[in-house]
């Protein structure tokens, strides 16, 4: 499948839609053309709606202009606290604020 050359005058914005598009066109044109069942563009790339989502929309704050990047860049982070419970007495809590450190409290 041959697609048009990404125009020079895109701002990295209209890049970012511009690829988004065509990759979302050619997943369904694979989908199509080897998939007996229908299915979504994101489990044919191996992945789970949450893993693509995340990915997007990192991709898409880090294609961002200062201010706007730093405001969505903050967005991103998080914290909770998380707690076991252990034959009915609940731990202490743990401050969670890394993606990495969920699911080891």
């Amino acid at each position: 499948v041959r697609r048009a050359p990404l125009p020079a005058s895109f701002s990295i914005a209209d890049q970012c839609v511009f690829l988004y598009r065509t990759v979302v066109t050619l997943l369904r044109e694979i989908q199509v053309k080897t998939m007996s069942t229908p299915t979504t563009f994101w489990r044919l790339a191996g992945m789970s709606y949450t893993q693509y989502v995340t990915k997007a929309s990192s991709t898409l704050r880090a294609a961002l202009k200062e201010p706007a990047k730093s405001k969505a860049m903050a967005q991103e982070k998080f914290s909770y606290n998380a707690s076991s419970w252990v034959a009915g007495e609940q731990s202490a809590k743990k401050p969670i604020e890394a993606l990495k450190d969920a699911g080891t409290a």
